[in-house]
């Protein structure tokens, strides 16, 4: 099977359900951007971060999939088939972050993203979270999603926050905190 179908030539993309949309449609722009994220996730897996980091960035990576196909297929289509994120993924994460913050110091500063590249490359991939929030809010204006995307979105994102700070304790690098005057 051939990579390239040749019928995105003229500036349109199937969605997950059927039908088709230009490819600077708000929802190729969301799962665009989702993909995106998987991506840089990938990027640090690949600088091999703590073994337990690794674990939980897979489990994300296969939740970013079923993200994406849940923002390629609006919830008018007629697609059982697809798997929606849901509440048990939310909530997945929600127990991670309270695992990884018993481990951690508490904050009261604001911090300097950086620290192993693979934490820096984690502060990138919030940032990019963070784009895919915004996107999927400003599609939610115009379009129904699932009740879970913008809560998976906006608690991955703290997730990807505490995940870096762990990154950086367990590689014995210490925060730099934000200074005013520097």
């Amino acid at each position: 099977m051939k990579i390239y179908t040749k019928t995105g030539d003229a500036g349109e993309t199937s969605l997950f359900s059927g039908g088709r949309v230009p490819k600077t449609h708000l929802r190729v722009e969301v799962y665009g951007t989702v993909d995106e994220l998987n991506s840089l996730l990938g990027v640090v897996r690949a600088l091999r971060p703590h073994p337990q980091v690794d674990s939980w960035l897979e489990h994300v990576q296969n939740q970013l999939f079923q993200l994406g196909a849940d923002l390629a297929t609006p919830l008018e289509a007629k697609a059982d088939w697809v798997v929606r994120i849901d509440a048990p993924a939310v909530a997945w994460l929600e127990n991670v972050i309270d695992q990884m913050d018993a481990d951690l110091p508490e904050l009261k500063n604001f911090i300097l993203p950086g620290g192993t590249p693979a934490a820096a490359q984690i502060h990138v991939a919030r940032t990019v979270c963070r784009r895919a929030e915004r996107l999927a809010v400003a599609l939610q204006d115009g379009e129904a999603l699932g009740e879970h995307v913008i809560p998976y979105c906006n608690r991955l994102s703290d997730f990807l926050f505490v995940l870096a700070r762990w990154e950086n304790l367990k590689a014995g690098i210490p925060e730099e905190k934000w200074s005013v005057r520097p």
